[in-house]
């Protein structure tokens, strides 16, 4: 590796929050990755990688999946195997949504609505990135990375955190231009 951020070969994502309060609907927030080509890194996703999915050739793969945010640690995480990723593909953006509508609302929850948000981006042992949500509190979805392919091959990790509202489709249809 020639850094910390370039020459990335495998990559873990972990995301983690508080349960809801008894007696209130759990918080389903989810992790999300979207593929992009060479040829339209910017367009519409080739494929998405969310809960009960992997990609077609087994380079993301989300390990765990929590609908609730019980348990320990990262309650979701997801394994990019950039390394193994096809030579067609130069880009993928990975975030995290929020499944539901606050509780008589048509509207998605926000993340101020859940307590105690982080993510963790890393390399190995080595943490490239780790906050929490608070930038986007207002937001039901948000990116939170973005990785590139130079013209040698080379994996880059970009810290991406941009808000977005919006459900599930919306938001992977989205993604690529955000």
């Amino acid at each position: 590796m020639s850094s910390l951020r370039k020459g990335l070969e495998k990559v873990e994502v972990g995301l983690k929050w508080d349960p809801s309060p008894i007696g209130s609907p759990p918080h389903d927030l989810d992790l999300v990755a979207a593929t992009y080509t060479r040829e339209d890194p910017q367009g519409a996703p080739a494929y998405v990688v969310h809960f009960d999915s992997r990609s077609p050739d087994g380079t993301i793969v989300l390990n765990r999946d929590s609908r609730n945010g019980q348990g320990f640690g990262f309650d979701e995480v997801m394994t990019l195997e950039l390394e193994r990723l096809g030579p067609q593909y130069a880009r993928v953006v990975v975030g995290v949504v929020l499944q539901q509508n606050e509780q008589g609302a048509e509207r998605p929850k926000a993340f101020w609505n859940v307590e105690s948000t982080a993510v963790r981006i890393r390399a190995g042992y080595t943490d490239l990135s780790q906050h929490d949500l608070s930038a986007v509190a207002a937001h039901s979805a948000t990116t939170v990375a973005e990785f590139t392919r130079d013209v040698d091959g080379e994996w880059s990790f970009h810290e991406v955190v941009r808000g977005f509202d919006g459900d599930l489709t919306a938001f992977t249809a989205a993604m690529g231009s955000l």
